[in-house]
């Protein structure tokens, strides 16, 4: 039987890559393989997000080659530490 990958599952992939399901449609899924905090430049140029996010795209004909790790809840669930952009000195953190 052929793994079903959902949104919040960790996977490992044949193809060395490994993170999160972040996104999931009838033809692939994305695995969110880094985050890092935008700089402040890019920040500024579109602060919906404070994120910059390294998305690998993974087709529906691929998932065979998915290990499942484990899940979450949520992408709350993890304590992370993200540098703040924007207005600061840039040496504040937060925690999420």
């Amino acid at each position: 039987m052929i793994y079903e990958p959902k949104i919040n599952d960790y996977v490992k992939w044949t193809k060395g890559v490994e993170g999160w399901v972040y996104f999931k449609c009838n033809d692939y899924i994305t695995i969110e393989q880094s985050v890092r905090p935008k700089d402040c430049v890019n920040y500024e140029a579109c602060c919906l997000h404070r994120n910059e996010r390294l998305l690998v795209l993974c087709y529906k004909n691929q998932w065979e080659e998915l290990e499942y790790i484990r899940s979450r809840k949520s992408i709350y669930e993890e304590k992370q530490c993200v540098e703040m952009v924007g207005k600061g000195t840039g040496r504040e953190s937060i925690k999420m």
